[in-house]
């Protein structure tokens, strides 16, 4: 069976958007950008090489007595192993949590639009004979299934700190003229009044939107007492996913044990160059430089994965996940439509709501 990366890549096929979309053509050893944290580094590497080439150009050419003993850097590195350890596991875990419970999020999208769907027949379960959907069952139910989709992009948004009522951004139109566009603002209800400026989260207005139509759809007969349970939880589930990744986002890294790193990489690189000067002479300058680029650069990661959220390499693919369970959703969507309105499947066609 060919590898996913040897298959032709095509814009529409699963998960198109939250994998990498194409093959590494360079091995990852000789990247410097695109992922790469050289530019959070290159300043203390840069600094911590110039200190080493003064030491040694002093005790060379000045004083000639600036050595150390070298039985003291395995006592320093004991520490500084200790805390990158705890730092770069402590990041890690924020960023597969927050991975976890995105796709925690968009499963119960999934399984909401699914539920919704598949229920909204427009026949009552104790009475096969009623009649379709009326229009506006019809409206109401797309309205949910935008609003599901909508609470996705509204998490994503929030978790970077993008707020107002739809989040715009500057785009051209048809006559090149930059005019404020938001990217799922036709997923919301038109008459839609947000409450952020008062404290209220949109993700958690819109669940209310949610909430009210499983309401709606219980005195319609289209679920039952333990179903239209089992859609309330899959919304708790929702919005305790996003709680988890609120908390991360919310919560970073004490400052107290982030000073105290700093100061101790510093400490340890900084002693560095008086226990290698005399064995090494000069060659004490690149060997502190790649030490302190090992060093500075696990720390580096650490603070890339500490807020998973952002736009950067390394950061969640967020827009990807999001994009991803839209189009998978709309399909739905679509085929729900189908089999409402037309009455059935088109020819040799299967149907998923027959």
């Amino acid at each position: 069976m060919p590898q996913l990366s040897d298959t032709p890549r095509r814009p529409t096929y699963p998960l198109a958007h939250a994998t990498r979309l194409k093959p590494r053509r360079w091995p990852l050893v000789l990247r410097f950008y695109k992922g790469a944290i050289h530019n959070l580094i290159i300043l203390p590497v840069t600094l911590h090489s110039l200190f080493t080439a003064l030491i040694v150009y002093l005790d060379r050419h000045v004083t000639g007595n600036l050595g150390l003993p070298a039985s003291i850097v395995p006592s320093l590195s004991i520490v500084v192993g200790l805390m990158l350890v705890f730092r770069n596991q402590t990041s890690y875990d924020r960023f597969w949590t927050g991975r976890n419970c995105a796709q925690q999020c968009a499963t119960c999208v999934r399984n909401l639009a699914r539920s919704f769907l598949v229920s909204a027949t427009g026949k009552e379960q104790w009475d096969e004979d009623s009649g379709g959907l009326s229009e506006k069952e019809k409206a109401d139910t797309e309205k949910v299934i935008k609003v599901l989709i909508a609470i996705l992009y509204a998490i994503k948004h929030n978790l970077r700190a993008e707020y107002n009522i739809p989040p715009t951004s500057f785009s051209p139109d048809e006559n090149g003229i930059h005019t404020f566009r938001s990217e799922y603002d036709a997923l919301l209800p038109p008459d839609l009044v947000g409450f952020e400026d008062q404290g209220l989260g949109l993700p958690l207005q819109l669940s209310v939107i949610v909430e009210g139509y499983i309401r709606r759809g219980f005195n319609r007969g289209w679920f039952h007492g333990p179903q239209a349970s089992q859609l309330t939880v899959q919304l708790n589930t929702l919005v305790d996913a996003y709680g988890k990744m609120e908390t991360i986002r919310s919560t970073p890294i004490p400052v107290a044990h982030l000073i105290h790193q700093k100061q101790v990489l510093a400490l340890f690189t900084g002693v560095l160059p008086f226990a290698t000067v005399d064995d090494f002479g000069w060659w004490a300058v690149p060997i502190v430089g790649l030490v302190a680029f090992t060093l500075y650069g696990i720390e580096g990661i650490g603070v890339q994965l500490e807020d998973p959220f952002g736009y950067d390499k390394n950061d969640i693919k967020m827009d990807g996940i999001v994009e991803d369970t839209r189009r998978e959703v709309m399909v739905m969507v679509e085929e729900w439509k189908l089999a409402v309105e037309g009455g059935g499947t088109q020819p040799g066609r299967g149907g998923m709501f027959e």
